[in-house]
């Protein structure tokens, strides 16, 4: 008799992640039934003693083992890659992501009944404070007018509890990175998380592409995990400022259409403007300094981008909020 295999992998990127996989990976197995996926770890070159934890704590977990560190996003893209023709979907979850038991059968049930979806998410509370949704993705993501990322669930750096208030699933501009499932011949047809934004924001410029390939995204909240999140690079640490800053204008750059794309980038560099005068009021020069460098470096990298759209997303779906700076700073509005 032929045993039916998963469809579904599980890729964990880890390097030098050995106390987060002791910490985060039991979860992981206990909750990932083993008949619908399979859990690998993807080790991007670590130097630390994360092989020997996988080795000795791990041995029924699949492991595939990278020559060197080749960043989060080509780390990813290799994995896809070398796996696209043995599994229908992927998993990218991140090595500080606990799940709920039976968290993959939402999500393969729901892809398995929607060919009309590229990607989805599950819901995303905090695990440090398992009651509040957490900041990377919460319970799906959307974008303004003006290109500022939020979330059902997130506004800014306001968390809000989770009563259930958004356990519908529905579709969403894009899902997080933290746990995203894809298609793997959707994820390389649109080309893969982009290596050049380094971090922060890659899954939605990834999200953004597969919409533009006639594709939705989803959250799925009936599925469950647990973030971390925040432990690399804190709120307002000037390297975070710098990639939010930096990669939010590559991700309007390279996915708006020349008829918009001039229009909506003068407005947006505008407002950071007001954002770098607010750090230098507050005599907050790191964080001032690395909005200048944001844009200086903007400048250098957009020439590498020569192909465009043809169509406004943002001004053709219904969802896009206008404003969601005015909302937040002005009319004090911190919820979805």
């Amino acid at each position: 008799m032929i045993m039916n295999r998963p469809s579904t992998a599980i890729l964990i990127l880890n390097w030098n992640g050995a106390s987060l996989l002791r910490e985060f990976l039991p979860s992981v197995v206990e909750g990932t039934n083993p008949t619908i996926a399979t859990v690998i770890v993807v080790d991007n070159g670590s130097d630390d003693d994360s092989r020997d934890v996988l080795t000795k704590d791990f041995p029924s977990v699949r492991t595939m083992f990278l020559d060197k560190n080749y960043g989060y996003a080509e780390g990813y893209n290799k994995a896809v890659r070398q796996l696209s023709d043995e599994f229908k979907y992927v998993v990218l979850l991140n090595s500080d992501v606990a799940v709920q038991a039976g968290w993959v059968e939402p999500l393969v049930d729901f892809m398995d009944k929607h060919t009309e979806v590229g990607a989805c998410q599950p819901k995303i509370l905090s695990y440090l404070h398992p009651t509040q949704f957490e900041y990377a993705g919460a319970s799906g993501g959307f974008i303004d007018r003006n290109g500022y990322p939020y979330c059902r669930g997130r506004i800014f750096n306001h968390c809000e509890t989770d009563k259930g208030q958004y356990n519908n699933a529905m579709p969403v501009f894009w899902a997080t990175g933290a746990a995203l499932m894809v298609r793997p011949e959707v994820y390389l047809e649109v080309g893969g998380l982009d290596a050049g934004f380094f971090a922060h924001m890659e899954e939605i410029d990834l999200c953004w592409r597969i919409h533009l390939a006639g594709l939705q995204v989803w959250v799925v909240p009936q599925s469950v995990v647990y973030h971390l999140g925040g432990g690399s690079l804190p709120a307002e640490n000037p390297r975070k400022t710098y990639l939010n800053f930096r990669n939010n204008l590559l991700l309007l750059h390279k996915n708006l259409p020349d008829a918009t794309r001039h229009r909506k980038l003068l407005k947006r560099r505008l407002l950071d403007t007001l954002a770098w005068f607010k750090f230098v009021c507050t005599l907050d020069m790191k964080n001032a300094a690395a909005i200048w460098r944001a844009h200086r470096d903007f400048r250098k990298m957009s020439s590498t981008y020569t192909t465009h759209p043809d169509v406004d997303i943002l001004d053709t779906r219904k969802d896009t909020r206008d404003n969601i700076v005015w909302d937040y700073f002005v009319k004090g509005r911190r919820t979805f």
